[in-house]
């Protein structure tokens, strides 16, 4: 974790205590990392965020009352919010893009081996989003799979005209994004500087109120010609 001297801060979201004790031990046993507090729901969650200001929330999916998508939403509309990093038993379609789409930087399963889970919140702590391969697998298929001709053509209508509230240079750094690429990557590719890359970024957080370079390249994806192999569904950072 270049340039960072502090742990990370995390806070534990799971309905259940044996998996919360089981991820703090793990966690607190790394020196880069610390778990300043726990929530057994989304409804305790957001108001122990509030309070503690994490840098990461490992968060359950499914709880009783508000779930982990919901919780992730509420999270993400708050100043400074938290890097999300969902964990958890099912890896459905629906939970991989919904988890995604709600602004979650990383998806991975709680049977992924700890050392793995360790490196995906050193990950997403650094900003960088981590999918596991079977989310990964679900991204791309969800990217290239079949789909009613009526749902993806509302689909795409509603992410082109998101997209035209954009200048070109923002659309093509938005493109590059979707590739995977890094910002010094897009900077050699647009033939820009990196702060230039970062100001387009920022813009493109901004106009389309998206958190993170996922939801940007999920967005892109919607908006490209399936059948034309536009849009790319791989994500970088992957375990």
């Amino acid at each position: 974790m270049e340039g960072r001297r502090d742990p990370v801060r995390i806070v534990i979201v799971d309905d259940e205590q044996l998996v919360r004790m089981a991820l703090r031990l793990v966690i607190d046993g790394e020196p880069d990392l610390t778990v300043v507090a726990e929530a057994a729901d989304g409804n305790a969650a957001v108001g122990v965020v509030e309070e503690q200001r994490p840098d990461v929330v490992l968060m359950d999916v499914r709880m009783p009352g508000r779930d982990g998508l919901d919780t992730t939403r509420e999270l993400l509309t708050r100043p400074a919010p938290p890097r999300v990093l969902m964990l958890t038993t099912f890896d459905s379609d629906d939970l991989v893009l919904g988890a995604l789409r709600a602004g979650a930087l990383g998806f991975v399963l709680k049977d992924t081996p700890p050392s793995r889970i360790l490196d995906a919140v050193r990950t997403v702590a650094d900003g960088n989003p981590v999918l596991s391969p079977t989310a990964t697998a679900r991204v791309i298929a969800a990217a290239t799979g079949p789909e009613s001709a009526h749902l993806r053509d509302r689909s795409r209508e509603a992410a082109r005209e998101r997209l035209s509230r954009l200048t070109e240079r923002e659309r093509e750094t938005a493109r590059a994004v979707a590739d995977g690429l890094n910002n010094q990557q897009i900077a050699e590719r647009l033939r820009i500087t990196v702060a230039t890359v970062k100001a387009h970024t920022g813009s493109l957080f901004a106009k389309l109120a998206l958190e993170n370079r996922v939801q940007i390249a999920l967005l892109v994806r919607d908006a490209a010609d399936h059948d034309a192999g536009h849009a790319r569904a791989e994500c970088p950072g992957t375990l």
